[in-house]
């Protein structure tokens, strides 16, 4: 990556010297000017702001009020988006978490990444050479916590979380574990924390179980994560911190929606308790009503230490709403004008809300249809704490943006996605065209104008065979084969 070659020594050295030569030049970059900065923006007293990124876990497009929800009450979050910045045309890296993650950590899209799927946990993993945006941040001066749901890496391979970056971790390596609400343990760095929690076991392996089983359900996983969280803030309330809280709301209990119906767990329903619906969609709605209380909670904690003006907060969602908790998606209607959700490469599966807030730094009760994508958070929070991020990404920084800078701020040429499940997909958005393809590097080539037709129910690529092409060599041009992620060569040119 910076022009440099790591001998073959034993994984831990090796891990050892990739981590300290990268850091070195990223603290380097440090202490030059803060180049990377964008117009009139300053640092404050403190010098570099804090960076919160929360994270929602299968949080479809429409599932919050200030994205269109009419059902599920979100007050926290709209008074975000009132009080800061909304992305209308954001996107996740992926249309499912591991991928996704991956794209948002290392600032690569899907056809250069490391994790591409959701596999096996070698496949799954970053390597030593991955740079992460936590060992840029730390490289800057930050104190640095993901707090929840990791996924990529686990014991015995190097994308554990205090391998990269990450100064502490509190929450699920592995994200069949995170489907358990009521587990029996979590890790907090590199050893398990025991829970009260207990399973029922009948001989059968833990992925059949399903914590909608446990016999004992007393400590649920969000509730804490969420205190977690408060207490990293009132912890490093003084130094600049960036906290990663990757939750796992309101992704299903997968195993538990395949035995018992309802993968929605949630301890209450809370406000829907009375409503007459399935208890899935009670717990679909409560679980997300549950969070959002918890984001507001965070935001009060940052006003009771006086460092709500410091801190930049961002939201999102790692890809489109899931149909896997046994709950009605017609109800709620979570992809709201788009078409498709989790695993499509339609806009409502990698189209995500997204809302930043920065008090005194990004104009309150905005919205922007910037076309920015998970990938860019690693160029942003290069440019929020004034050092050069590492050479090579598919990164840029959106910083002009929220600053109210429109004119100075850049555009990717495109977007690109590419899937490993269903027969393999690809798709490309560019400018207001969006292709998909269906299977990768040999399908026939869909598009979409998304100005016309955000729904994408019009393929118009018979009227527009030179913008096929061009789509065509895109694909071609981002997908860089991994031997980690196999597809077979096309044999004929297809369209």
């Amino acid at each position: 990556m910076y022009g440099y070659t790591i001998p073959a020594w034993p994984r831990a050295t090796r891990l050892l010297a990739h981590k300290t030569l990268a850091l070195m030049v990223i603290a380097g970059a440090w202490l030059l000017p803060a180049s990377a900065f964008a117009g009139d923006f300053h640092r404050d007293a403190r010098g570099i702001p804090n960076i919160i990124l929360i994270l929602a876990d299968d949080l479809g497009y429409s599932d919050l009020g200030c994205f269109g929800q009419k059902l599920i009450q979100t007050p926290c979050l709209d008074r975000m988006a009132d009080e800061g910045m909304r992305f209308t045309d954001f996107y996740a890296g992926s249309t499912v978490c591991a991928p996704s993650r991956c794209v948002l950590m290392t600032g690569r899209h899907l056809g250069h990444s490391t994790v591409r799927g959701n596999a096996d946990p070698q496949r799954q993993s970053l390597t030593d050479e991955d740079v992460t945006v936590a060992e840029l941040l730390r490289g800057a001066g930050y104190a640095t916590a993901i707090v929840g749901k990791w996924g990529l890496g686990e014991h015995e391979t190097p994308g554990m979380p205090t391998d990269q970056g990450f100064d502490y971790f509190f929450g699920y390596l592995n994200q069949a574990h995170a489907h358990n609400y009521y587990p029996e343990f979590l890790f907090r760095n590199k050893e398990k924390v025991p829970l009260r929690n207990v399973l029922r076991r009948d001989g059968k392996p833990y992925e059949q179980i399903g914590a909608g089983l446990a016999i004992t359900r007393l400590d649920y996983s969000h509730d804490l994560l969420a205190a977690e969280a408060l207490e990293f803030v009132d912890k490093h309330k003084d130094r600049p911190f960036f906290l990663y809280l990757a939750l796992t709301i309101p992704h299903a209990n997968n195993e538990a929606a395949r035995l018992v119906g309802n993968g929605q767990e949630v301890p209450d329903y809370g406000i829907y308790a009375g409503k007459d619906w399935p208890d899935p969609d009670k717990g679909q709605a409560a679980m997300i009503t549950r969070m959002d209380a918890d984001v507001g909670r965070l935001f009060e904690r940052l006003k009771e230490h006086g460092i709500d003006h410091e801190t930049i907060v961002l939201f999102s969602s790692d890809n489109g709403n899931h149909n896997e908790g046994g709950h009605n998606t017609e109800r709620f209607d979570p992809n709201g004008p788009l078409r498709g959700m989790k695993r499509d490469l339609y806009e409502g599966g990698i189209r995500v809300p997204t809302l930043v807030r920065w008090p005194g730094r990004v104009a309150a009760g905005t919205t922007t249809d910037h076309v920015g994508y998970f990938g860019d958070f690693m160029a942003t929070a290069a440019d929020l704490a004034g050092v050069e991020p590492p050479e090579g990404l598919d990164s840029i920084s959106f910083l002009p943006t929220l600053l109210g800078q429109n004119d100075k701020q850049k555009e990717h040429d495109y977007l690109y996605w590419e899937f490993y499940e269903q027969g393999t997909k690809q798709a490309v958005r560019r400018g207001k065209w969006k292709a998909v393809r269906r299977p990768m590097l040999t399908g026939r080539i869909e598009l979409y104008d998304l100005a016309a037709d955000l729904g994408e129910e019009n393929d118009v690529a018979a009227e527009h065979a030179d913008l096929v092409a061009r789509m065509e060599a895109i694909m071609a041009e981002a997908h860089v084969p991994s031997p980690r992620w196999t597809v077979e060569p096309p044999t004929t040119k297809q369209r």
